[in-house]
């Protein structure tokens, strides 16, 4: 938990058009961890070119199953971009993931790796590179700034629905009309 008794984790949050930043125009960042320390995320919507077999490969865990192969690698954030990290479901199957809560967990173990190459990893899954991260009290005065938005966080969100409609279905989930969002903000 964070100073002032907020905690994100397990949450996503919606870059808001105010939000200056190239790195998070219109990005959803699932949060993993938030206390007094700051707070990490990842980007959920930000494939790269990078496909999954490249990186397994380069890993020495080269996978047969061309589907896993083919899979886009995400950009996680601007941080450490060679940090590698898998978001996925079946939370508590695999030992060394951090439980998210709503059946979604976080994992940068290179023991899901190789279950995802052998194809017995988890049945949703994706894998990024490099993370979102906020020093103490920065996430909670941007939120105050109204630069993020908080929305809880789904499996059928994350993995379900597709890429370029992740940021406007999350705000919807939450009866937001993107539309209505300005890059303004003011007071009433």
């Amino acid at each position: 938990m964070s100073e002032d008794g907020m905690h994100l984790g397990g949450q996503l949050l919606l870059a808001m058009p105010a939000l200056a930043d190239p790195n998070f125009y219109r990005s959803v960042v699932l949060i993993c961890e938030h206390d007094t320390e700051g707070a990490l995320g990842l980007i959920v919507n930000r494939p790269t070119q990078l496909e999954l077999g490249t990186i397994l490969d380069q890993l020495d865990l080269p996978s047969d199953c061309e589907d896993i192969n083919r899979l886009p690698v995400f950009s996680g954030g601007p941080v450490e971009t060679q940090r590698g990290f898998v978001i996925h479901d079946n939370a508590g199957v695999f030992p060394d993931s951090l439980d998210l809560g709503d059946a979604l967990a976080v994992s940068s173990s290179s023991e899901i790796l190789g279950a995802i190459s052998e194809n017995r990893g988890p049945d949703h899954f994706m894998v990024v590179l490099g993370y979102a991260g906020w020093g103490p009290g920065q996430l909670e005065n941007e939120l105050r700034e109204n630069a993020w938005l908080s929305v809880p966080a789904s499996p059928r969100l994350i993995f379900d629905v597709p890429v370029s409609e992740r940021w406007r279905k999350a705000a919807v989930q939450i009866g937001v009309d993107p539309l209505q969002l300005s890059s303004e903000s003011g007071q009433a």
